[in-house]
């Protein structure tokens, strides 16, 4: 007799992985959808053994697009006022407990007029402003604090739909420790994605050294802890090279056959993204009609060498295509 049996599922599918399809069967708009999507194909190994999956989750990704168009043009069902657009090359939203120096942070590292006060619960609504990592702009959102005593109650739907997260502590804090278990599970019992960074803020103050080092004693193995002073500017290069890690994303720039590569604006696509990707993300009909590309590094460009449609691009490659 023959037994049914399930789909394979390819056995080194990675933790974010399901962390992002978890969110995914959870989303509930178009543009929730989307991220988690984008998350899954992110986070999903690019092998033989995945391209039916890949193939799938791009096809999800295309009608959850067309979704958000139809969305859009009617006007119906359109994103509550706490759900913050994606903009930039990615979106870090930065959550935390009351005072811990969120919108300091977001005030130090964009333009955005953000209100900053002494006293908790002075941000209730999220606001976003622009971070320039080097050449690359991500999205930086303020968010109200989590704690026990009081949450905005649409707060949970905020975090689910994060795409990336920044745990936001004072590291002045005596009680910094129990602030960061309370939120993490929180965060746990919302399905949601656990955050990447552990910010210590306030560094530059008495208590905050000592503090830190617990911190990392206790969570470095899960997080990456960074030590950060919004007020003097300690760690805020760090912050923003981090955020750009955690976000996997990658750079690449434009050369015209025969022509010097502009280096001015790049081209920000997710990592393990490949040169036909690429290509498709600076005209379709590079896609379509891409024999082969040439890639230059900045430490050597004049020695091109030919690549295949299917190599993976690192951050930084200078893509020449040739039709």
């Amino acid at each position: 007799m023959l037994l049914n049996r399930s789909p394979e599922v390819p056995a080194n599918l990675t933790p974010e992985y399901f962390a992002a399809e978890h969110v995914y069967k959870s989303a509930e708009t178009p543009q929730e959808k989307i991220a988690a999507l984008e998350q899954m194909l992110a986070s999903l190994p690019k092998h033989k053994g995945t391209e039916k999956m890949q193939a799938d989750i791009k096809h999800r990704l295309a009608e959850a697009r067309r979704e958000s168009q139809k969305v859009r043009k009617t006007g119906v069902h359109s994103a509550p006022a706490y759900l913050i657009k994606r903009e930039g090359a990615g979106q870090m939203a930065l959550f935390g407990p009351p005072n811990a120096g969120k919108s300091q942070l977001v005030q130090a590292l964009t333009h955005a007029h953000v209100q900053v006060a002494d006293y908790p619960f002075s941000t209730r609504m999220p606001l976003a402003g622009m971070m320039l990592f080097e050449d690359v702009q991500i999205q930086l959102v303020d968010m109200p604090p989590i704690c026990a005593e009081f949450m905005e109650p649409w707060l949970p739907q905020v975090v689910r739909s994060a795409q990336m997260g920044s745990l936001v502590v004072d590291a002045n804090d005596p009680d910094v420790l129990g602030e960061i278990d309370f939120i993490l599970t929180a965060a746990d019992g919302w399905h949601a994605r656990r955050p990447k960074l552990l910010v210590a803020n306030k560094i530059d103050l008495p208590e905050a050294t000592g503090n830190f080092r617990a911190i990392e004693e206790l969570y470095g193995g899960e997080f990456h802890c960074l030590a950060v002073s919004a007020l003097t500017g300690i760690g805020l290069a760090d912050f923003a090279r981090a955020s750009f890690d955690a976000l996997k994303l990658v750079r690449f720039y434009s050369k015209p056959p025969g022509k010097k590569a502009d280096l001015d604006v790049p081209y920000v696509l997710l990592r393990g993204s490949t040169v036909q990707d690429a290509a498709s993300h600076v005209h379709r009909d590079f896609a379509e009609h891409l024999k082969y590309a040439r890639l230059f590094r900045k430490s050597h460009e004049h020695d091109g060498l030919m690549v295949e449609r299917s190599h993976i691009i690192d951050d930084g490659d200078i893509l020449e295509f040739h039709m």
